[in-house]
């Protein structure tokens, strides 16, 4: 009698359930009467009839896919004007633009560092950086979230070692913003390189929403490189390395996640250009998305709820247990809210929360229900 070889899986699904972590999946329709606080749509692009027509226009022009890696035949006319445009908006000498911003991240962070190489990493990062991390084979320190002397302190004790800061630029749980500046000003100090991902900065801090190193003052600087996703505030799909021309040759000559995946598709390629021309156009919208996300915050904490201050679009709200956050979201859901659930292992301070991001397009109506379900369904704690 053969052995199952997938018995563990039913051991690991058991725990899962104890403790209270199994994940499900939860197609949505097309059309929906529920009020959406949970996706990463923060300037409403999505379904803006001038990006889907674009995203239509490129499909029908380029075909439904990219058809090969990039250095084949997956590269376009399209990838390279949305590469250079990308480039230009962020203040950046290049741009490279990836499947996603995870393959993004571990192109990154793998092709910057390696064997023999230090990686300083903040503790609250991404997990699509710390996966980079795992990948390198480099020598990795995880450091206090947010902490520049501990950065400062751990190159100062690996002197002459090449080194790489990684940092998200908007942590994905509370909302907080990097200190950007004085993690650049480490890595000049030190010979560092600084690579910081702008997933949920880009369309919403920065001048007209160039993104967070933007609004540091450190865009294109010496020794910086950027990440970020095309799939929030440009409400498509795919991410982009930007830095100096020549780390971008370079990722192209060593970067795995770009060698060896097929091209982003046309379509996303397309849709993902429109949204950045549109918020060239319209710059306003980044400002809407932070005042969206400070009028949330603050009707909370009025409110008598714990919400940390939104840095950018992101706002998370405390619950009391795990078991009460996930009530708490299905409540709100059951009441025509949306709104997203972080509880452990997700969260790396324990602390369970509903996590809701803010939306340009959100009208002064949309916020006052939202607000409303969530305080009238709070759980007592």
């Amino acid at each position: 009698m053969h052995q199952d070889p997938f018995a563990w899986i039913d051991d690991e699904s058991r725990r899962r359930e104890r403790a209270g972590l199994v994940r499900t999946l939860r197609p949505r329709t097309a059309e929906s009467e529920l009020l959406d606080l949970a996706s990463n749509d923060y300037l409403g692009l999505t379904r803006h009839p001038e990006i889907t027509g674009a995203a239509a226009e490129a499909a029908g022009r380029w075909g439904a896919g990219a058809t090969g890696s990039r250095l084949v035949t997956g590269s376009t006319a399209l990838h390279a004007d949305l590469e250079r445009e990308l480039a230009a908006f962020c203040g950046f000498e290049a741009a490279l633009v990836f499947s996603s911003g995870y393959a993004a991240n571990l192109a990154g962070v793998t092709a910057l560092s390696g064997l023999g190489s230090l990686i300083v990493s903040d503790a609250g990062n991404h997990a699509s950086i710390v996966d980079g991390c795992r990948l390198s084979r480099a020598e990795t320190a995880v450091v206090p979230h947010a902490d520049v002397d501990a950065v400062r302190k751990t190159l100062e004790a690996h002197p002459g070692q090449r080194a790489l800061v990684v940092s998200d630029s908007v942590f994905s749980v509370d909302g907080d913003a990097a200190p950007l500046a004085g993690l650049a000003e480490a890595c000049g100090e030190y010979g560092a390189a600084l690579l910081v991902d702008d997933a949920h900065g880009l369309g919403v801090l920065g001048e007209g929403g160039r993104g967070a190193l933007n609004a540091a003052g450190i865009a294109g600087a010496d020794g910086v490189v950027a990440t970020l996703t095309l799939s929030k505030s440009l409400g498509s799909q795919g991410g982009a390395v930007l830095g100096p021309a020549r780390v971008i040759d370079h990722l192209v000559n060593a970067a795995r996640t770009f060698i060896f995946d097929t091209g982003l598709a046309p379509a996303a390629a397309g849709a993902a250009l429109a949204s950045l021309r549109l918020l060239r156009r319209e710059p306003a919208l980044a400002d809407r998305a932070r005042t969206v996300a400070a009028t949330l915050h603050r009707r909370l904490t009025d409110a008598g709820l714990i919400s940390a201050r939104p840095d950018a679009a992101v706002v998370s709200v405390q619950a009391p247990s795990p078991e009460a956050a996930l009530r708490w979201a299905a409540d709100c859901r059951a009441a025509g809210l949306v709104v997203g659930c972080f509880r452990p292992p997700s969260v790396p301070d324990g602390i369970s929360r509903l996590r809701l991001t803010a939306r340009a397009d959100l009208t002064d109506q949309q916020i006052e229900q939202a607000t409303k379900t969530i305080i009238e369904l709070a759980p007592a704690g």
